[in-house]
């Protein structure tokens, strides 16, 4: 309906252009409305107040001429003049009952559109090191990140959903060390375990899998590990080149060969735990990427050297640095190490460079708010690189802070004392967590209630939109129960009588969805669609408890009938795209 009345306006405007009223070379998209006061209208525009100036006119005057100049529409009752400017647009009457049929007779389409043009858009998300499972803090950006995709293929972009597999970094080198002491332990060698170095019970399953897998073959006695290596480092000391030394040592002894079974055996477990995890969460995605291809296919070199030829790289200290601070970054950064290896800043450059070779036009990242700094280091070595930095867009998300009994749960991934998605899923269920994660904006802390998520009361905002939905559900199994036929009638047959005042609410609401979904896709804000599918189940819920629907009179059992199973129909929807199931019964 916004779409419709965006266009009678446009028609008005080109009749003042073609009779010099306003500038023939005049180029606006009339923005239009949906007013918060059923009193001024359905939709107001402001386009009166934005051309004022190119009209030289005062901008109730200029409203005045828009308004003699609309089109007839049976759309529209009347169209009237507030404030400053503003024109009103009031809808006739048989309007609203028309997105009853449009909903019973689209389905599961109702919502969806084709905005996007099939435009190729790729969306990366979660992407978290796999040194550990994934805890509850990365739920929040798998569950906006799939939410955002989602949305996006809704208004009809070509959608391709990322995990970017950290494979190639320090930290993979940490865990690999780790691993392999805690086999040392399980082998009999009694070591200290370094206070940098992995601690979770994960790492002991996998360092068992290996000593199953391979008995002693790795075994190598305590004090040969920790020849020229402090085993305790001191308090205060270098605890990070304490583990770096570890490493070294462990790449020293095993060799190549067999430092690679270690550290793959430790990748691969990790990694098939993360990818499980994140299926049971209602998550796939189309490709997973590997960090370790970029420098194996020569993509890293590939994007410094064109960074090189642009004059955007230069040594210092017998390190490569990037000029990134030509381009908003507070300083330079290094890409290449004084020993030849390329840094992680690096990869990331070959990555984003690689994802637009692939003919993305847009990208999307989903980062942790704490990625902050990174983002413009990133746009300016794509603009460095010869790229539009707009068409990366970076998505900031908050942690979620867990709170159990009023007490926040307290987590660190290194010492392995954080709630996994997997606990979270099994103690509130997934719908409940996919829910409550894109409830509040990207860039807002989330204080997660374990008790709230757990409830079964209207406090609990994924019960109260799943119980709207199994209550109408309810109510045709009580029709059933009733013999009573409520299969709905053809098109806008029996609308006309519902005139009370909860059902032309909820008929508004109903008509609202479209352009809920294309805004929340668009803006990527999937709390919007939470917000509002709240507000219809709080509208459903009141129409419920005001009205009967199974009455004796059939025509106005059939118009209420259509009218809730559209209802149904559209938290459906919702809930889909928001990952959330719609149970039938609760």
């Amino acid at each position: 309906m916004k779409n419709e009345i965006q266009k009678i306006i446009q028609q008005a405007l080109d009749q003042l252009k073609s009779e010099a009223l306003l500038p023939s070379d005049l180029d606006i998209v009339a923005m239009v409305e949906r007013t918060r006061d059923s009193a001024h209208g359905d939709f107001a525009s402001n386009v009166s107040m934005v051309l004022c100036k190119q009209a030289k006119s005062n901008p109730r005057d200029l409203a005045g001429k828009i308004i003699a100049t609309l089109p007839d529409s049976p759309l529209i009752d009347k169209v009237e003049i507030a404030g400053p400017g503003f024109i009103n647009f009031y809808l006739a009457a048989s309007v609203g009952f028309q997105v009853v049929p449009q909903i019973l007779q689209q389905g599961d389409a109702f919502g969806r559109s084709d905005a996007g043009c099939e435009k190729k858009v790729q969306v990366e998300f979660v992407s978290a090191n796999p040194t550990g499972p994934l805890h509850v803090g990365h739920g929040r950006g798998a569950a906006i990140g799939a939410t955002v995709a989602n949305l996006l293929q809704a208004i009809g972009f070509d959608v391709h959903s990322e995990y970017y597999v950290n494979d190639a970094g320090r930290q993979m080198d940490i865990l690999a060390a780790s691993v392999w002491l805690r086999y040392l332990e399980l082998a009999g060698e009694e070591l200290p375990f370094p206070a940098n170095g992995y601690k979770g019970d994960y790492v002991w399953d996998i360092a068992a899998a290996l000593h199953r897998e391979h008995g002693d073959e790795y075994r190598h006695p305590e004090a040969t590990v920790f020849e020229a290596v402090c085993a305790d480092e001191p308090a205060g000391g270098d605890k990070e080149a304490h583990i770096d030394a570890l490493i070294l040592k462990a790449k020293i002894l095993l060799g190549s060969n067999d430092y690679e079974i270690v550290f793959q055996r430790a990748l691969t477990i990790i990694l098939d735990d993360i990818r499980d995890d994140l299926e049971k969460f209602g998550i796939t995605y189309q490709s997973w990427f590997s960090e370790r291809s970029l420098v194996e296919s020569g993509a890293v070199s590939r994007a410094i050297e064109q960074l090189q030829q642009g004059g955007h790289i230069y040594e210092k200290d017998g390190a490569l640095w990037f000029r990134s601070s030509d381009f908003g970054d507070e300083k330079d950064r290094v890409v290449v190490r004084d020993n030849g290896q390329s840094t992680y800043f690096a990869s990331d450059i070959a990555y984003h460079m690689e994802k637009f070779e692939r003919g993305f036009e847009r990208v999307i990242d989903v980062w942790g708010a704490d990625h902050h700094g990174y983002v413009p280091r990133i746009k300016g070595s794509l603009q460095a690189l010869g790229r539009d930095p707009e068409h990366l867009e970076v998505i900031l998300v908050q942690f979620a802070n867990l709170y159990r009994g009023g007490e926040k749960v307290q987590m660190s991934t290194r010492s392995g004392e954080f709630v996994t998605i997997r606990q979270l899923r099994k103690e509130v269920g997934r719908d409940a967590a996919r829910f409550f994660y894109v409830m509040r904006k990207a860039e807002q802390h989330l204080d997660f209630d374990l008790q709230l998520a757990k409830s079964q009361s209207s406090d609990n905002p994924v019960y109260y939109v799943q119980y709207a939905h199994a209550r109408i559900c309810a109510v045709l199994r009580q029709a059933q129960e009733k013999q009573l036929d409520v299969t709905p009638t053809e098109g806008d047959k029996n609308l006309e009588l519902l005139t009370t005042s909860h059902e032309q609410t909820l008929l508004t609401t109903l008509s609202r969805y479209p352009e809920v979904v294309h805004v929340a896709a668009m803006k990527h804000e999937p709390h919007q669609l939470c917000h509002y599918l709240r507000d219809l189940s709080n509208d459903f819920h009141t129409y419920y408890n005001a009205q009967p629907f199974l009455v004796d009179d059939d025509a106005l059992r059939d118009a209420r009938i259509k009218l809730i199973v559209s209802t149904r129909q559209v938290l459906k929807n919702g809930l889909v795209l928001l990952g959330v199931s719609s149970p039938e019964s609760m």
